[in-house]
């Protein structure tokens, strides 16, 4: 992975991470990961619901990337997120509280940015 592109992954994780915050989740995790799954972005809490959000971002025309970043989270994607949270829970012993997934999509250009957060995004 490019530099650039790690950069702005990081960027569009630490802007989605401030903006829960400051709606009132509590983060729990970032860049968790499971040794055969893979990795979740970000885990947070609000209340007695545990949210894994998937952070996409994607550099060009501002509502294309947008819609870029949301498409990349393709069906084989959320399968493999859905996993990630099972994982998740039962090794944190969480299993009891109900959880979602989001999808937060970041576009970028020309140092401008545009975010959409799709809640409950991945059905199982």
């Amino acid at each position: 992975m490019t530099n650039a592109r790690l950069t702005l992954g990081q960027r569009a994780e630490n802007l989605i991470a401030a903006r829960l915050c400051r709606a009132g989740y509590t983060l729990l995790d970032r860049n968790w990961r499971h040794a055969d799954l893979g990795e979740l972005d970000i885990v947070a809490r609000r209340g007695d619901v545990l949210v894994f959000v998937e952070v996409r971002a994607r550099r060009g025309p501002i509502e294309a990337a947008v819609e870029q970043a949301l498409a990349s989270v393709n069906a084989r994607k959320q399968a493999r997120l859905a996993r990630l949270a099972e994982a998740y829970l039962v090794l944190h012993d969480l299993d009891d509280l109900s959880w979602r997934i989001d999808v937060a999509a970041v576009g970028t250009e020309r140092g401008r940015l545009a975010v959409e957060i799709v809640t409950n995004a991945v059905d199982w």
